[in-house]
């Protein structure tokens, strides 16, 4: 099955798993022949907190190459742009009882982080808005209890 990922969430696993291959794991390489030299490793802290993380470096690489084998790169610029919220648009939200806007971009489960407004396809935001079009009126179900969010604006911007 295809994972959904904006062109933008790709490039940042590859730069990631370029960088664990191409540094990080020859630190640890380098770190653990480093701790061999100091003689006896059953007693050798270094030696194992080095396996340690060789282990962490080399199931993050698995779990990238994994991931972007399994993704579907959907660059939010070349959708057509016909006034319907996709996966990759950024869309313009009213927030109907207080007024507030907020704005969010619908990405891929992997590259979601709320701190730069970016939320995941599989969100109940999100799969509230997917389809709908500016001045349609979405009910959320949140915690707190359901929000009533007036969509403002989309952006198909990568």
């Amino acid at each position: 099955m295809a994972v959904p990922i904006t062109s933008r969430g790709a490039e940042a696993l590859k730069d990631e798993l370029k960088q664990l291959k191409t540094v990080a794991r020859p630190q640890v390489v380098a770190a653990i022949a480093e701790a061999r030299e100091h003689g006896d490793l059953k007693e050798n802290a270094e030696y194992h907190a080095a396996r340690e993380q060789q282990s962490f470096i080399e199931g993050r690489i698995q779990e990238l190459e994994g991931t972007l084998s399994q993704s579907q790169i959907i660059d939010p610029a070349s959708l057509p742009k016909d006034g319907r919220v996709v996966f990759g648009v950024t869309v313009t939200l009213l927030n109907i009882d207080n007024d507030a806007e907020v704005k969010y971009q619908i990405v891929g489960d992997y590259e979601s982080d709320i701190k730069l407004n970016r939320i995941s396809v599989s969100s109940p935001i999100a799969r509230a808005l997917i389809g709908k079009e500016i001045d349609d009126v979405v009910t959320v179900q949140a915690p707190g209890g359901n929000i009533e969010y007036e969509i403002v604006d989309i952006s198909y911007e990568s």
